[in-house]
């Protein structure tokens, strides 16, 4: 198991340190409604999509409990409910792409702060 840890850490390692241009880097509202998007029974249009769809989403809610622990959070300022699964805040986040195709071309984290404050404002 050690064996396999290393390995892994080194590969890692190795792919962290490939030149990759900075804004490849960044997701875009239609990359990110694209790797979100379910068909009519649930599943993932894109192979992999769910887990890169709510890693994403977790990192936007993460930096934003960041800002607001250091006590600067921006004037949008989200409460999700403890009660909230990813599963229910990506289907939040996949709504809120699907009818504002304007965030198509810009990164997606502001889409991503906007529709969870539409959902879930700080009262």
């Amino acid at each position: 198991m050690q064996i396999l840890r290393l390995t892994l850490l080194a590969v890692l390692t190795g792919l962290a340190l490939l030149p990759v241009r900075a804004d490849a880097a960044r997701f875009t509202g239609a990359y990110l409604l694209q790797v979100c998007d379910m068909d009519e029974q649930g599943r993932e249009k894109v192979k992999g999509g769910h887990t890169t769809c709510q890693s994403y989403i977790s990192g936007v809610m993460d930096y934003h409990n960041v800002l607001r622990s250091l006590n600067i959070a921006p004037k949008i300022d989200i409460c999700i409910p403890q009660s909230m699964t990813l599963n229910d805040v990506h289907d939040v986040v996949l709504r809120y792409l699907r009818k504002h195709g304007e965030h198509d071309a810009f990164i997606a984290a502001p889409a991503v702060t906007m529709a969870l404050y539409e959902v879930y404002p700080c009262k």
